[in-house]
């Protein structure tokens, strides 16, 4: 009985469906054999013994009439008697007949034949030895069958009739009290098979009840109460039920579910103090680029200036008392200094993008590509540059920063020219959910080995006699760009749309810078 409750549910049902229909079986049969008893005892009550009883009856009013009547007509010698007597002989040869009809149906159908031969045997043998002797008789033998030996023998003979109907009489009385019985005993059966039913009706729909409350109900409220402790917090309450055998299986599932989200919750809270524990030492590490940044664009700078400038006061006041060499090592210390403004310069630029002032709003792109070729201007003329722009849109980006793009990416341009005057092209189209936009150029160009190169920190693909810079303002471009969600890479010799007719796009090798930007505008 312990594993009872780890049964199916279906299984349950099964049982106590295969129950119910048993009982049901059981009482159906015992309604269809009482109905069919007691169908039979009323057809033998109502279609035989009662219809004997009546023709029993009419047969000793007929054998009465036929004895009252012989008598009056030996007495009188009216022949209305005699027609009286044949009257009734015959009705009694009618009853007779219609027993004898009866008799293929009747119960204890031998003993009643064998009383009703002995009644007819008897009638036979008074109207042979006495009514049909008087009924024939003349006037003169009439006194002598009145004689008393003829009417002793005519009494004998009838109380022989007597007897034998009483008998007849009271066997069919028996028979009816025996069917009467059978059909009250078969009614009173017949209604105990009914209230059976009933009762099973009744009982099958507690069984039920109960197999619900105590196979379903039960158990749904227990694993309810058990998944509402987990999701108030308790997360190491164990899910479990019994019964039936689906939901116990459904809760070791879902327990099983809850220790794996428990495990990845625990590593999840591990792995997510552990990147509290980074991200704490990211931002000590933060706060001292923050300090460096500081040191560097004062503590740093105001040594430098004081070098460069002290070196030139110094060429300015003695120069005349130099040599050659020595003015030359004093060049070299002033361009070294500044050189070294110049990169801490940049790379403080470098560390600033993401940190300070680099909230993005939306914003039109042509406004810091003014203010880059505005600041690029005296290049611009003195190198006799072209730029060009197609209709720029609306971008969510950062001014100051989209800014230094614009400047380092136009100044690369108008810096590593050709022979030829520059001329530079900013394109745009639009490229799924974003702004492509391109800088092209008709430059010296770039290897594709160094595609990749160009855009890491310090790398440089020509001497500082060659081309000024410190080879940070790709590597800056990389980071503004990614900082603001997109890309950025290089097509060497590829115009702005593929093709060299396109209004103020420049011909020739040169080179191509392509970024994308996110639309600034809700409804692109």
């Amino acid at each position: 009985m312990a594993d009872s409750g780890r049964l199916p549910l279906g299984r349950w049902f099964l049982i106590a469906g295969s129950a119910v229909a048993l009982a049901f079986t059981v009482a159906s049969a015992v309604v269809v054999g009482t109905v069919g008893a007691t169908s039979e005892a009323r057809s033998a009550l109502v279609d035989v013994i009662d219809p004997a009883a009546l023709r029993v009856l009419e047969l000793s009013e007929a054998l009465t009439v036929q004895g009252s009547a012989v008598r009056a007509y030996g007495a009188t010698g009216d022949e209305r008697y005699m027609e009286d007597y044949r009257d009734a002989a015959a009705a009694e040869s009618a009853s007779l007949a219609a027993l004898e009809a009866l008799l293929s149906r009747m119960p204890e159908r031998a003993a009643v034949r064998a009383e009703l031969d002995t009644l007819r045997s008897a009638s036979a043998a008074w109207r042979r030895d006495y009514g049909d002797r008087v009924a024939a008789a003349g006037p003169a033998e009439r006194a002598d069958l009145a004689e008393e030996e003829y009417a002793r023998v005519g009494g004998e003979r009838f109380r022989a009739v007597q007897a034998a109907l009483t008998e007849l009489r009271g066997h069919l009385t028996r028979l009816h009290g025996t069917a009467t019985t059978r059909l009250v005993q078969g009614w009173q059966t017949l209604y105990a098979a009914l209230g059976g039913m009933a009762a099973i009706l009744v009982l099958a729909g507690i069984g039920f009840a109960l197999i619900v409350r105590h196979a379903v109900l039960r158990p749904v409220a227990e694993l309810t109460g058990q998944v509402r402790a987990v999701a108030h917090g308790d997360f190491e309450h164990a899910l479990k039920v019994e019964r039936p055998a689906e939901l116990a299986e459904l809760s070791g599932h879902v327990d099983a579910m809850r220790r794996r989200i428990v495990a990845e919750w625990r590593r999840t809270s591990e792995a997510q103090d552990k990147l509290e524990e980074q991200a704490d030492e990211l931002r000590r590490s933060n706060a001292e680029l923050e300090q460096f940044a500081y040191v560097a664009s004062h503590d740093l700078q105001e040594p430098l200036r004081k070098i460069a400038s002290f070196t030139q006061i110094l060429e300015q006041r003695y120069g005349d008392r130099l040599d050659d060499r020595a003015r030359q090592y004093i060049a070299f210390a002033v361009d070294g200094a500044k050189r070294m403004q110049s990169l801490i310069s940049d790379l403080l630029d470098f560390s600033r993008v993401g940190r300070a002032g680099g909230d993005l709003v939306p914003l039109d792109v042509a406004v810091p590509l003014e203010d880059a070729l505005e600041n690029l201007a005296s290049q611009i003329e003195e190198a006799g540059a072209t730029v060009t722009r197609d209709d720029l849109p609306r971008v969510l980006g950062n001014r100051v920063q989209l800014t230094q793009l614009f400047q380092n990416l136009v100044g690369n341009a108008v810096k590593f020219r050709s022979r030829e005057a520059p001329r530079v092209h900013i394109g745009v189209r639009r490229a799924g959910d974003a702004w492509e936009f391109s800088c092209s150029d008709n430059g010296i160009g770039i290897e594709d080995k160094h595609s990749e190169r160009i855009f890491l920190i310090f790398q440089r693909l020509h001497g500082r006699e060659a081309y000024s810079g410190t080879g940070i303002g790709l590597a800056l471009c990389k980071k503004i760009v990614e900082y603001h969600g997109g890309r950025i890479w290089v097509d060497n010799g590829e115009p702005d749309d593929g093709s060299p007719g396109e209004e103020g796009a420049p011909a020739g090798r040169g080179t191509t810078f392509r970024w994308t930007l996110l639309p600034g505008d809700a409804d692109e």
